[in-house]
């Protein structure tokens, strides 16, 4: 299994993950040109993808998503709150409603044979996760933009082979910043 930061931070996130057999990223936060250089660095095209992880609907997680989604028509999974969130945001462009696939925080789905493992996290979104990917051999997780963790994170992210943790939350920026 191999995971590589195609951009990490607050101004864009997308993670390649993949397994050989099955190829995802992790949130559009970047141009869509950028995500197709990003992959290229890590050996494939964005043709050789098999779903699109979105973590929540910031910006700085789909903004390349209406790109990727139109030219690639991939499926695009995240819960329900967040696909209705990610259809109310501004310069996202036209998507498809049949390429999303809602998703429920604790409860696993397979694309091809990896299993994604949606966990809730603390954010001021609709409704975010972080996910754990496990194949046969491997374990990965991501963990973007959580205020605090409680036992169901610190439970679902036990024994992993790597983990990507991204913080960067401040709650005195989220109090005095636009919402």
């Amino acid at each position: 299994m191999r995971m590589c930061s195609i951009a990490s931070g607050s101004s864009g996130n997308c993670i390649f993950v993949g397994s050989g057999q099955t190829n995802l990223i992790v949130d559009c936060g970047i141009s869509g040109r950028r995500i197709e250089q990003g992959l290229v660095e890590c050996g494939l095209e964005a043709p050789d993808l098999d779903g699109i992880l979105i973590t929540h609907e910031h910006t700085d997680h789909i903004s390349g998503l209406g790109v990727m989604s139109r030219r690639y028509q991939k499926p695009v999974y995240a819960t329900k709150k967040t696909i209705d969130a990610i259809f109310h945001a501004k310069n996202i462009g036209d998507l498809s409603k049949a390429q999303f696939i809602a998703i429920e925080p604790g409860v696993p789905f397979k694309v091809k044979e990896l299993e994604i493992c949606p966990v809730s996290v603390w954010h001021d979104a609709a409704d975010p996760v972080a996910y754990r990917i496990n194949s046969k051999e491997k374990s990965i997780g991501i963990l973007t933009d959580s205020g605090r963790f409680d036992q169901q994170i610190i439970d679902t992210m036990q024994g992993l082979d790597v983990l990507l943790l991204e913080a960067n939350h401040d709650v005195h920026m989220l109090q005095a910043g636009a919402v």
